[in-house]
């Protein structure tokens, strides 16, 4: 079932797109993609591999540009939104990437600040104290002068997670965060962003292959199909759904009767 409302007033900021397509060397990968999230809304993406949930994701994020549509977040055009001066945004827009990307010459802590220190807004000792809070609110206390190799992939997964909570963002996108997990430590990873979503209030979008995460901590739940969304509903509708490529995805997954 879903997470259910949030018990402080949401935070994040709403997503609309409308259209959006993208393609590589002549292949189309979204086909026009439509789909709004509301503001403080956990979705989750769902679909089978190879039909570009990274991709999606990577176009909201605004690591490319899109061949056509449009993306607004918060209001403004994507394209605005980018170029404005860091000092100028309105909110922030983190992303958890499925690697962590954690740099392994940097501790635990230099990676978490480390956004906050390239701004130089922020005087070391806030900057200190703000890398100890999200740390506590992940769970990884006393790990601050720790490496990324001295740490298991739950670990790296939850210091990716402190490091976007660092800069207070209103939007978070995830892809694939419970990607090489075990199944309690995936349990673990979904507690925490069900956890974000109600102590915060951000709006969350994930990717991920895992449906019965997405199930289980998702308002809702966008199925990619064919470069489009096909439908994007709660999870008990997902359940009772007849579109078929939905019903193609949720066989694949092993999970429709």
């Amino acid at each position: 079932m879903g997470a259910g409302p949030p018990e402080t007033p949401r935070r994040g900021v709403a997503v609309e797109l409308q259209g959006v397509r993208r393609s590589y060397d002549g292949f189309d990968v979204l086909r026009g993609v439509d789909l709004s999230v509301e503001a403080g809304e956990l979705l989750a993406i769902v679909g089978q591999s190879g039909t570009g949930k990274s991709v999606l994701l990577r176009q909201i994020i605004g690591l490319e540009r899109p061949d056509g549509g449009r993306i607004v977040v918060g209001g403004l055009e994507l394209p605005r939104y980018l170029a404005m001066p860091p000092e100028e945004k309105p909110f922030r827009i983190a992303m958890v990437f499925q690697s962590a990307a954690l740099l392994g010459s940097l501790t635990v802590a230099e990676n978490v600040s480390l956004r906050l220190r390239e701004q130089r807004r922020l005087p070391p000792a806030e900057i200190e104290e703000i890398t100890r809070r999200v740390l506590r609110d992940v769970e990884l206390e006393g790990t601050e002068e720790k490496l990324p190799s001295e740490l298991s992939g739950g670990m790296r997964k939850r210091v990716a997670i402190a490091r976007a909570l660092a800069i207070e963002p209103e939007l978070i996108l995830y892809d694939e965060p419970t990607a090489d997990l075990d199944p309690i430590l995936t349990q673990q990873i979904g507690e925490l962003i069900r956890r974000i979503r109600t102590t915060r209030g951000s709006t969350q979008i994930i990717v991920t292959h895992n449906l019965p995460l997405a199930r289980a901590i998702a308002d809702r739940i966008a199925v990619l199909a064919e470069g489009r969304i096909a439908e994007c509903v709660t999870p008990a509708e997902l359940a009772a759904s007849r579109h078929p490529l939905t019903r193609e995805f949720l066989r694949a997954s092993a999970l429709a009767g």
